[in-house]
């Protein structure tokens, strides 16, 4: 009956396209498969007796817990408007040079990918901070609309990032799966701490990579990106002061949370915990905390947090009953048979993840795709931290990727009418292709992602 669980993923990916509520729609077509093969007989029913043990696995997870505190240090960090005064200070200090206002929207989008590793809001704040600036003052529309587009996904893989706290806690059950097909019982761990680590090196990459387009783009074209002229505007501070007051408090933040978490003094939750703590007393700091404000900063994150976890139990649903047909069975043998080994079968799913990265959120494949074929590929001998970095890269891919990149949506939401949504999308493709480059090279040379957690964990 393998073939009942093809077409129960072909089935789930059609109500999705829809429009139908990602949670509701895996676990409900999923329950639909499974009452149906008993009663014609082709399901054993004893298999639903295991999704209570899974959902209390889900709720009683404590590495999930840094989700919410993640989700709240973010939303606290936007409103503390630290994004406002990173990009006019370092747009004061970039902006004579040849694209130095796009640069210093790069600067500020990894700045609070650091800080926050919430990709629509990055998306959001930069788009009504910068592109009506940016267009302001000559640069062109596309150019200008698809940077902010893709250094607003930074905080998908710059750490601390949601994305991948969710895959780490996804690849790790999957590498305890696969070491358990293969009869070891002394398992090696692959940790949240460990993408983090594996994540810095190509996300500073991706960076440097953003950066040198712009500068060639501005040098070989400077109409499209202009220089701007430096001036200080009434009651501005000097600039080094500017510099140290807007970029201290984010830094201090970074080093808190992300430094505790690779120096192993902090577990990935404790971290967050010490984030959200921090955002709250940095707002407090700046004048910026309000009854109002910080109930709409519970509110958002009571809505995020309350999402992820009722797509990741509609996941489970959905894989429990993809299993309970045989369908983990007949990808292990289907990857297996493609030819190339483990290089042909990890092409097949990086290509298979970023075509479903056309119409699926980053979380839906995280929790659907990903447990179900992590299990195989980690089998053949790869490495699960370059795997997670590897999958985390092309997922970020997938906020660009037309027509359905919420990235796009995100700043078709905010950018002026005079910004048209051709331009958007005729704007990211660049950026795409830097991303695929940078898959390309961390496919050739896995050191990039592997390189930082071997030596800080051995």
């Amino acid at each position: 009956m393998e073939w009942i669980a093809l077409l129960l993923f072909v089935s789930v990916c059609l109500v999705l396209m829809a429009g139908y509520p990602v949670a509701f729609t895996l676990g409900g077509v999923a329950l639909l498969f499974a009452f149906a093969g008993i009663l014609l007989g082709v399901f054993d029913a004893s298999e639903l007796g295991l999704l209570p043990n899974r959902l209390f696995g889900i709720l009683s997870n404590s590495t999930l817990i840094a989700v919410p505190l993640f989700v709240f240090m973010g939303m606290m960090l936007e409103k503390s408007r630290i994004a406002e005064h990173l990009l006019r200070t370092l747009a004061r200090l970039f902006g004579p040079l040849p694209g130095g206002l796009a640069i210093a929207v790069v600067a500020v989008g990894a700045l609070l990918a650091a800080s926050t590793g919430i990709v629509g809001a990055t998306v959001v704040t930069l788009g009504l901070l910068a592109l009506p600036t940016m267009v302001r003052q000559g640069y062109r529309p596309d150019m200008a609309s698809g940077l902010i587009c893709a250094t607003g996904t930074l905080g998908q893989m710059i750490p601390p990032s949601i994305a991948l706290v969710l895959l780490g806690d996804v690849l790790s059950t999957a590498y305890q799966q696969a070491q358990l097909r293969q009869g070891l019982w002394s398992f090696d761990t692959v940790s949240i701490g460990d993408l983090f680590a594996g994540a810095i090196v190509p996300g500073l990459l991706l960076v440097l990579l953003y950066t040198g387009w712009i500068l060639f783009t501005a040098l070989r074209h400077p109409e499209r990106a202009p220089a701007v002229q430096r001036g200080t505007a009434e009651g501005e501070p000097p600039l080094a002061r500017a510099l140290l007051t807007s970029l201290l408090p984010p830094l201090l933040l970074m080093v808190a949370v992300l430094g505790s978490i690779l120096a192993g003094k902090a577990t990935p939750t404790e971290a967050a915990a010490v984030g959200a703590l921090g955002a709250l007393l940095l707002a407090l700091l700046r004048g910026e905390l309000t009854l109002a404000r910080l109930r709409d900063v519970m509110r958002g994150t009571t809505r995020v947090t309350s999402m992820v976890f009722m797509i990741l139990i509609g996941a489970s649903i959905f894989t429990l009953v993809f299993h309970g047909y045989g369908g983990g069975d007949a990808v292990e043998r289907l990857l297996g048979s493609l030819p190339g080994g483990a290089f042909g079968a990890m092409l097949a799913v990086m290509l298979l993840i970023f075509l479903l990265g056309f119409i699926l959120d980053f979380i839906e494949i995280t929790f659907v795709v990903v447990p179900i074929v992590a299990p195989v590929l980690l089998m053949m001998g790869l490495d699960p931290v370059w795997l997670g970095i590897m999958i985390a890269l092309n997922l970020q891919t997938s906020f660009l990727t037309p027509p359905f990149g919420f990235a796009l949506f995100y700043l078709r939401g905010v950018a002026p009418e005079s910004v048209p949504t051709s331009a958007i999308y005729r704007g990211v493709i660049p950026f795409i292709g830097i991303q695929l480059l940078l898959l390309i090279l961390l496919a050739l040379w896995p050191p990039l992602a592997t390189w930082l957690p071997g030596l800080l964990y051995n």
